[in-house]
């Protein structure tokens, strides 16, 4: 998945980067959504998600957009400054899907791979839940 900031405002910076990781980790313990890889260029965030098939895409980008976006604007009163709509995120994102036979691998290195400011930001890389 990838999300791009409101009006691809380069808002990611060290202290809001800490916050998005800790609260995509607090969400993988409420929801069975699973974080395999968060990265990040300076306006837009990449995550490789693990989810169960109950779960809609569209279910699961609302619930770490909204998320996400308030805690970011909750813990950085200078983001919300910057954005001024009052939105974290935009209306649409980029979302692909990785199969049983799939090789993470491979999805991996792409995200790793489309900074174009910076180097990428790798922000957390977690593992495969089996269970899941």
């Amino acid at each position: 998945m990838v999300f791009p900031a409101k009006y691809r405002k380069k808002i990611f910076d060290d202290s809001v980067d800490m916050t998005l990781k800790d609260t995509c980790l607090e969400i993988s313990d409420r929801y069975e959504i699973h974080f395999l890889e968060i990265g990040n260029d300076l306006d837009h965030v990449h995550f490789l998600v693990q989810s169960v098939p109950t779960l809609s895409v569209t279910r699961i980008v609302t619930i770490i957009k909204s998320i996400t976006a308030r805690e970011i604007f909750e813990k950085h009163k200078e983001v919300k400054k910057v954005l001024w709509g009052g939105n974290l995120w935009t209306s649409g994102y980029y979302v692909n899907t990785v199969g049983q036979f799939s090789n993470t691998e491979v999805i991996k290195k792409y995200i790793q791979n489309q900074g174009k400011d910076i180097e990428y930001n790798k922000l957390y890389e977690g593992q495969l839940n089996l269970e899941l």
